[in-house]
């Protein structure tokens, strides 16, 4: 439900202020509080997007935590001045309302049956900058990586970095007083913050900050709401002054409860520093002002192996005078973990001998600063029994990668490989340093205790500041099993308590410890915490039953005792989730690595989303839509829901996700999955008859192209038949060569004299489009000393039925195809493929489409690229410098360093294209209702960056939806490396 404003009704003039406040009034009267009433008087009120639809309460229903709360709607304002629109309806409505950011909290904040303030799609800007004062202001919806994007010209930046920093936002930072391995260095957000603009439930919005005693009294003299709340938190200061003043564990991590303690007067009475880690449950942040930090040049890394994870904790304390960047630890457990699913494998290896890990990084505005501090931790360290193996890193790339490493701790450790799903619910507990060793062996012990195996339950984290991580096997669908989760953080929050620690080191209490509050701090605290919320927050209107009168910690469960499915039939054998699609719709952690808006590390994944901001169009969107699908309560018409089936029509299938999420989340496989059996038995629309069975009639075409192009490329003509196949009528129809590859190939004399054979895939894109590619790698190849053969009849991959969902035809097509190659197949022979996508298919799909046909799986093996081919082989010399664009299907499935290995043999100064998808992406950019969106995602830096290269500079792009793309939407024409290499070839 999306109102589009007008430029004269999205204003905030005393004119719209009253008609919007009018309208409202009269809504109230007419039916308060139904959900009808709720969202047409947000419609009226709020320039914004409002949505009370099943898909957007599935998409919101979670965060990373267990818990599930469905929400009341879902409003995504358009201003900071729209979101306090939206909270003065739900005021008027008493309804309650949750401020959600980037969504990735651990502990159930940003879940709740609440209106939720979704603020990342439009309110992320960065509203000015001191960079004399190193401040800055932002709405609260900005991303931590985006908003140092921005300030990195400055040479700033802002200095917590939680590992979730690609798509944490600011507001979400505040709300759970985020932290990260850089807090070793700068602290926590509430170290990092001057002042802030609240709104209150009742509507009052007013900065607030710290608070000289002269300010206090003024403020508090007066007769207004403002100065009711001082008053009040000056009452509230006093009456609790001894408890506040002994009741908080002196550690840098403590991130539980209120911050009561920034009201004392040696603190400045500091509002904004109390109000931060409260998670939503007291005010709504409209805008943040931030201290800044100037970027660190250099670093350099040690890297310290011990016999265990005890003893690299007890040697945090010796290290910490030598006052590290930051202080990071790892366990055996997390390592093994991470090198099953060879995730930073390179990482690993530079690891030294040991069980436990310490990973100390130094930072310096010159190299020397930085290096001389690692050498004397060094000096310090390599003496004595207890000596830790030492490695000693200067390299930028090795530190990135081990940095990454740590940051792929809660994916790695999300879905043990063959072994039971493990969870939050005591992840971030913290103690002071120099406790740690003791801290980390009695925790050991209580998991042992209660039947946690020690090979799945990983301890790792900022050891530096004492703050442990993990994720345990907790079972979350029985009685027993939730008992005995109860049990155990009971008796984990006593233990920490016993230790002087806190239990939430950086992931806030919200409800998984929320209820555990008052072992840690006491009635009487607790109690000021109820009273701090009553100042306020006295209806319990914003975020309910988190932090103060919490709901149970073992309720609303994400799964609990009710949770059930029905038994899905397949088509893909989901061989990492036991062969169920419904344990793979439970795959996404929530992490949220998929909403970056930059492709600029990298990753390919998500170019929807990077082009909407929808969280519905992003990988955990769908995903959750997904969950609730198989649990059949918000979207109970499972295969048919229209809600399942929108959010996935703009899912490009580039399979960027099954590569770059975490924990591999592979949105590819469950749309084709879902199309299957959405259309069984139904109309389908009509781009699946056309672009899906596009090698068919590529075959019928190869009869007659002059013909079939003259037809496709009359106006009037061709505009018939693009409506009638469902293509967007912007597109142009690609051209049919004149002569196919197979036919070219075939008409050709057979190379004589001793080689090894390998067949060559004749993709349909090559072998009817771009025939010249398939004609260059056959001479390459035989340059190489290969003997080329084709396969002796018609063969198809089945690449565009899999991505239409028509999965029984593309069965059919792989099991004729395995028969046509089966000999090959059977000897051995390499099979070399030119087209990413038709090669991504046997390297993964045709073997989870047909798990049993042990050709298919010979073949997965014995199916290479043209680049993996030639690894071994030296080309000829080019002094050119080339533009390349990978592949999606080729970074997510493939060996897209081969390519570039090879590149750099043959001299070729080489530019990779950090853009992710083309936006085009097969039959995806061709459909009608899809050509907006495709030709977004190549604007963000494909498109742009083609058109203002140097007329000199080769645009390489092996995938033909890349280059018809390219060939599309600008003037150049991009080649297949097998055509540059070939042109080599003749200049030799």
């Amino acid at each position: 439900m999306t109102r589009v404003w007008s430029a004269e009704a999205s204003g905030t003039g005393p004119a719209v202020e009253f008609w919007r406040s009018t309208v409202v009034a009269q809504v109230a009267v007419e039916n308060p509080r139904t959900p009808s009433w709720l969202a047409a008087a947000l419609e009226a009120a709020v320039d914004g997007e409002v949505r009370f639809d099943p898909g957007s309460l599935a998409a919101y229903s979670c965060d990373s935590s267990n818990y599930r709360q469905i929400p009341l709607g879902v409003v995504v304002p358009r201003s900071v001045e729209a979101a306090v629109a939206a909270v003065e309806v739900c005021r008027r409505a008493d309804v309650p309302v949750l401020s959600r950011g980037g969504g990735t909290s651990l502990a159930g904040q940003t879940t709740n049956a609440a209106v939720v303030l979704d603020w990342t799609k439009y309110c992320h800007r960065l509203v000015s900058v001191d960079a004399a004062a190193r401040t800055c202001v932002v709405e609260p919806g900005i991303a931590l990586d985006d908003l140092n994007r921005a300030l990195a010209p400055y040479g700033l930046m802002y200095g917590p970095k939680p590992s979730t920093h690609q798509t944490c936002t600011i507001g979400g930072m505040v709300g759970n007083n985020s932290c990260g391995a850089s807090a070793q260095a700068y602290g926590k957000t509430v170290d990092n913050l001057r002042r802030l603009e609240v709104l209150t439930y009742d509507g009052l919005r007013m900065w607030v900050g710290p608070t000289s005693a002269g300010e206090l009294e003024q403020i508090a003299g007066g007769n207004d709401r403002r100065a009711e709340i001082y008053r009040s938190l000056q009452a509230l200061r006093d009456r609790y002054l001894a408890e506040i003043r002994t009741g908080y564990p002196k550690i840098p991590r403590r991130v539980s409860g209120y911050n009561l303690d920034a009201l004392l007067p040696e603190n400045g009475f500091d509002v904004a520093k109390a109000l931060v880690g409260s998670e939503g449950t007291l005010v709504t942040v409209l805008h943040a002002e931030l201290e800044l930090v100037k970027v660190a040049a250099y670093q350099t890394m040690v890297l310290l192996g011990f016999p265990s994870l005890e003893q690299a904790g007890r040697a945090v304390e010796r290290i910490l005078p030598h006052k590290p960047w930051q202080l990071e630890g790892l366990d055996e457990v997390l390592i093994n973990l991470e090198h099953e699913v060879h995730a930073v494998d390179t990482a690993i290896r530079e690891l030294p001998e040991g069980r436990g890990w310490l990973i100390v990084q130094f930072a310096g505005d010159t190299f020397e600063e930085a290096d001389s501090a690692a050498r004397r931790l060094m000096d310090d360290l390599k003496n004595g029994d207890d000596a830790p193996a030492i490695s000693y890193l200067n390299d930028p790339e090795r530190e990135a990668e081990l940095i990454e490493l740590r940051e792929a701790g809660l994916g790695a450790t999300a879905h043990p490989t063959a072994k039971h799903e493990t969870w939050e619910g005591w992840e971030d507990s913290a103690v002071d340093p120099s406790d740690l060793g003791d801290y980390l062996h009695d925790l050991r012990e209580l998991l042992n205790r209660c039947g946690y195996d020690e090979t799945e339950t990983s301890l790792y984290g900022h050891f530096g500041q004492g703050c442990v991580h993990t994720r345990i096997p907790f079972e979350l669908r029985t009685a027993d099993g939730i008992a005995q989760y109860r049990s155990f953080v009971q008796q984990a929050a006593e233990l920490v308590v016993r230790y002087g620690g806190s239990l939430s080191g950086e992931h806030g209490d919200g409800q998984s410890r929320g209820e555990l509050l008052t072992t840690m701090f006491g009635p009487d605290l607790v109690r000021a915490f109820g009273d701090f919320k009553a100042i306020f927050d006295p209806g319990n209107r914003m975020n309910p039953g988190k932090i103060v009168d919490p709901n149970p910690l073992d309720s609303k469960l994400r799964l609990g005792t009710s949770f059930s499915h029905p038994s899905y039939s397949t088509s893909f054998s989901y061989p990492r989730d036991d062969g169920r699609f419904a344990k793979a719709a439970l795959r996404c952690v929530g992490i949220g690595k998929c909403r970056s808006s930059s492709s600029a590390d990298g990753q390919v994944m998500c170019p929807s989303y990077m082009v909407t901001r929808e969280e519905e169009h992003s990988p955990r969107g769908r995903s959750r839509l997904l969950f609730e699908m198989v649990r059949g309560e918000v979207i109970p018409d499972g295969w048919r829901s229209t809600e399942v089936r929108d959010a996935l029509d703009l899912c490009l299938a580039c399979k960027g996700c099954k590569v770059d999420c975490p924990v591999g989340v592979d949105v590819a496989t469950y749309k084709a999955e879902f199309l299957s059996h959405h259309y069984k038995h139904r109309l389908r629309p009509m781009a699946h008859y056309s672009m899906g069975w596009l090698p068919v009639w590529a075959q019928v075409a190869r009869r007659a192209p002059r013909v079939v192009n003259a037809a496709t490329h009359a106006r009037v003509l061709s505009g018939l038949l693009k409506r009638a196949g469902g293509i967007a009528a912007e597109r142009e129809l690609p051209r049919f060569a004149e002569q196919p590859f197979t036919d070219w190939f075939a008409a050709r004399p057979r190379v004589a004299g001793e080689r090894t054979r390998v067949l060559l895939w004749p993709d349909t894109f090559t072998n009817f489009f771009h025939p010249s590619i398939g004609r260059a790698a056959v001479e390459v190849l035989e340059a190489a000393g290969y003997e080329v053969t084709l396969p002796s009849r018609p063969v198809c991959c089945g690449l565009t039925w899999i991505s239409t969902g028509q999965l029984t035809t593309a069965k059919r097509v792989l099991r004729r195809t395995v028969g046509v190659l089966r000999d090959a197949i059977r000897d051995g022979i390499p099979i070399v493929g030119l087209e990413p996508s038709c090669s991504a298919v046997f390297r993964s799909d045709a073997a989870e489409l047909l798990p049993d046909d042990e050709d298919i799986r010979r073949m997965s093996k014995q199916f290479v690229t043209f680049a993996e081919l030639l690894r071994d082989w030296q080309p000829p010399q080019l002094d050119v410098h080339a533009m390349v664009q990978t592949h999606c299907h080729e970074h997510a499935v493939l060996a897209p360093d081969a390519e570039a290995d090879l590149m750099k043999r043959a001299g070729i100064d080489r530019e990779q294209l950090e853009s992710g998808c083309c936006g085009l992406a097969g039959n995806f950019g061709f459909e009608r209702g899809h050509y907006d969106v495709s030709i977004a995602a190549g604007e963000r830096v494909l498109l742009p960056r083609v058109r203002s290269a140097d007329e000199a500079t080769v645009v390489v792009a092996d995938g033909f939806s890349c280059r018809t793309q390219i060939e599309q939407a600008t003037e150049r024409r991009a080649v297949h490396l097998a055509e540059l290499l070939a042109t080599g070839l003749q200049e030799d």
